[in-house]
């Protein structure tokens, strides 16, 4: 059996990784963050257990990354949502409306992820949060900021406020209520935006195109994937814990 090239195995881990994030997401939206346990997680992704600390310290850095990749593949989907614009007043409404739209389809996983947040290693810079960074970012710049770095932490801290402040045990306050306020801050007319209830309920609650576990790769003669369970339908994975 000739070996696997170096493509096919960085392929072989990017995928496996992936599987990991979208699990984590999966089960901390499903059952909060104390009830989940790294075992599930791997379980879920169809990945041996000693895979998860390949890839990530523990399971805050494994959920905050989790978390911080579908906040930032669902304000890349509503700011290239077609039609597609340039226009900064418009896709800075786009950004404010997934993010608030994250607090009302997933309640128990943002709130997870704000308790996180305060905890003693606060935000995990991984990939996943410097995309997150970089978007808000070009937001606020295409928005007309002179001063993006200033301007780029009031804009993350107000989001985080509004999350917060929809998610308080007991006393949320009303989503649309918060949405009118940062609207106002900033100037943005009601009708700019993609409000979370103009996307149909099934596209909302489907978590698979945020998370590229497809096969890409093109195994080499002889090189075939190994057999392993795979999860709701995605194809075997051979993650390369054997090689």
């Amino acid at each position: 059996m000739s070996p696997r090239s170096p493509s096919v195995n960085e392929e072989l881990r990017r995928r496996s990784r992936e599987r990991l994030l979208q699990a984590a997401v999966e089960l901390v939206d499903e059952h909060g963050f104390e009830a989940t346990t790294l075992g599930a997680i791997a379980d879920r992704a169809g990945s041996a257990r000693g895979l998860v600390s390949y890839y990530f310290p523990g399971k805050r850095q494994l959920v905050q990354s989790a978390v911080h990749r579908l906040m930032h593949r669902t304000l890349e989907e509503a700011l290239e949502h077609e039609p597609h614009t340039e226009d900064g007043r418009e896709r800075l409404a786009r950004a404010i409306d997934a993010i608030l739209g994250l607090a009302q389809d997933r309640p128990v996983l943002m709130r997870q992820h704000m308790a996180g947040l305060l905890q003693a290693e606060g935000f995990v810079q991984c990939p996943e949060q410097r995309r997150l960074a970089e978007l808000l970012g070009d937001t606020v710049a295409r928005y007309g900021s002179h001063h993006v770095e200033a301007d780029y932490p009031m804009l993350r801290a107000m989001l985080m406020g509004a999350v917060y402040a929809a998610l308080v045990p007991g006393v949320p306050m009303p989503i649309p209520a918060l949405r009118a306020e940062l609207f106002e801050r900033y100037g943005l007319d009601r009708e700019l935006g993609l409000p979370a209830e103009s996307a149909p309920a099934a596209e909302r609650r489907d978590l698979s195109r945020f998370f590229a576990t497809e096969d890409r790769s093109e195994p080499e003669a002889g090189s075939g994937p190994e057999s392993e369970s795979p999860r709701r339908g995605l194809p075997p994975l051979d993650d390369g814990r054997h090689s």
